[in-house]
């Protein structure tokens, strides 16, 4: 990999001094081609998104260097349509789109195809939604031209919120005739974000693997790995752990433990505790880079995860391991209410909770039977009885109030003139047998 971008850096700068030539010479001649600019604005934007840090200031500076060009051009540049096409890539690549509508307000001679630039204004200015059924259709009839690639991207960033299995076409057909560019890169990881989204999880792992294998060391491979988290964590049911090892495989050390840490501290916040072990596990089995922090971490986060098991005192061991200094605010908040949950579980139960609880019981037990009692003594009289049992339990609800045992009184009296009929019952057999 180090040799790859090492190749690329060396590309780089050939192409940034065939540029730097042309453009030397362009302030004699001026006629060098903007599409031939392009090319090296393209070859700087893929050369990022592979990995070569150093292109990103490039990058800027061919945007501003190709956009006064194109403002400054003739007319008659246009009549070759590579350079038409060439506009239309920039407009779609992060160049400015006030150009785009320079040069359509200049084009006298239709070089320019008025739908797809009227189509491109609205996506850019935020309205393509209003086009949406439009750029597809666009995208459709370009797509085996020089901006097919470009057009399908945009119409599936427009069309994920409308219809996600066509907007999940429009990447695969971008990625697929765009391979290694930038725009494969996007391409799959709004992929990634759409079939996560739609819950089409086997898919979502496919294009996450696609990504780790192919784009690594982008400088967008952080959303992607914050796409990857909510993934697992949040499908966790239908997300294989072997799936996650096999994805993670192929990141280099560090970002493998960045990564199964970020799982570990996410999945114990919503309360996924196997995943959390897992992940905290493999974060500690991974060789550290002489620092302990990011073992200590694994152990914080394997002992949340532990809160709830029975190896609980090991739990808070680990939780208590690392110093506060070494986390930030949300995990010392974490850690807080992982602690007052273990101290929760760990606390001895309180002797007079207990004997309040068995006060409460042999009280309602005793009314109980008095209450029983009393119907006993006035069998052969049932109309009575149940009256005077029902009028009992309703003088004798409001007296208990004061005692904090009123969610008890509704029981007392169900068990009351339950027996007080059984009694009277009894009463009238004993009638019968005499």
């Amino acid at each position: 990999m180090a040799r790859a971008r090492h190749r690329y850096s060396i590309a780089l700068a050939l192409a940034l001094g065939t540029l730097v030539s042309g453009a030397g010479r362009a302030e004699d001649q001026g006629d060098l081609p903007p599409y031939k600019m392009l090319r090296s604005l393209q070859f700087v934007q893929d050369s990022v998104v592979l990995g070569d840090n150093s292109a990103g200031e490039m990058q800027r500076f061919m945007l501003s260097t190709l956009d006064e060009r194109l403002r400054n051009a003739d007319k008659s540049v246009f009549d070759d349509g590579r350079n038409v096409d060439a506009v239309m890539i920039y407009a779609m690549s992060g160049g400015n789109p006030d150009t785009l509508e320079y040069l359509m307000s200049r084009d006298v001679d239709g070089h320019f195809d008025n739908r797809v630039a009227d189509l491109l204004r609205k996506y850019l200015s935020g309205k393509g939604l209003l086009v949406v059924n439009s750029l597809a259709d666009v995208a459709k009839e370009y797509r085996d031209k020089k901006i097919g690639p470009y057009l399908s991207l945009v119409a599936g960033n427009v069309m994920m919120g409308k219809n996600p299995k066509a907007a999940l076409q429009l990447f695969d057909w971008a990625r697929l005739t765009a391979p290694g560019t930038i725009v494969e890169e996007a391409a799959l990881r709004r992929s990634v974000t759409l079939t996560a989204q739609a819950g089409m999880i086997p898919e979502a792992l496919g294009y996450s693997q696609r990504y780790v294998r192919r784009f690594l060391h982008s400088p967008y491979a952080g959303q992607f790995a914050d796409q990857f988290v909510q993934l697992v964590v949040d499908h966790s049911a239908d997300v294989k752990q072997q799936d996650i090892i096999d994805i993670l495989s192929f990141m280099d050390p560090p970002r493998q433990r960045e990564v199964y840490l970020r799982i570990a501290r996410r999945s114990a916040v919503a309360g996924k505790m196997d995943l959390a072990k897992l992940a905290s596990t493999r974060a500690q089995d991974i060789g550290s880079d002489g620092s302990d922090s990011f073992n200590a971490l694994a152990s914080f986060y394997g002992g949340i995860a532990n809160i709830s098991s029975p190896d609980i005192g090991v739990a808070v061991r680990d939780i208590n391991q690392i110093p506060e200094g070494e986390l930030n605010p949300r995990d010392r908040a974490l850690r807080d209410a992982a602690k007052a949950v273990a101290d929760a579980v760990m606390r001895e139960p309180d002797a007079k909770s207990l004997a309040q609880g068995s006060q409460i019981n042999i009280s309602n037990e005793d009314n109980a039977e008095h209450g029983g009692a009393a119907a006993s003594q006035t069998e052969g009289n049932q109309p009575q009885i149940a009256a005077s049992v029902g009028q009992g339990a309703a003088d004798a609800a409001p007296t208990q109030k004061g005692d904090g045992q009123e969610a008890a009184s509704p029981f007392n009296t169900f068990v009351t003139t339950s027996r007080s009929k059984l009694d009277a019952i009894d009463g009238l057999l004993k009638q019968e047998s005499h």
